[in-house]
């Protein structure tokens, strides 16, 4: 028997429902044809997450830029250990 897999927009709606609390876990995987555990996982999920979407999106960006950073220092620094490399080949060669 084959996994059914759920979008994240089915998953968002299920926890939201079961958050509100108006439905049972059991009445709320019924009518999306899952099973009562996973409505609660996605409930735990949902507001163990839920914080993230508050978070001041300057900030990931300037991690996200920090590490781009980093990456082409590291790589300004393997071409400048190529280039001395090969001009110490090409005198050598002379």
């Amino acid at each position: 028997m084959q996994r059914k897999s759920f979008s994240a927009e089915v998953k968002a709606k299920v926890a939201i429902e079961a958050i509100k609390g108006l439905k049972t876990a059991n009445e709320i995987a019924g009518e999306y044809d899952c099973h009562p555990a996973q409505v609660s996982m996605w409930k735990k999920e949902f507001l163990d997450n839920a914080a993230e979407l508050f978070e001041n999106k300057r900030d990931k960006k300037k991690a996200s830029g920090e590490a781009e950073k980093e990456r082409l220092y590291q790589q300004i620094g393997q071409l400048q250990v190529e280039v001395n490399w090969l001009k110490k080949k090409s005198a050598q060669l002379r």
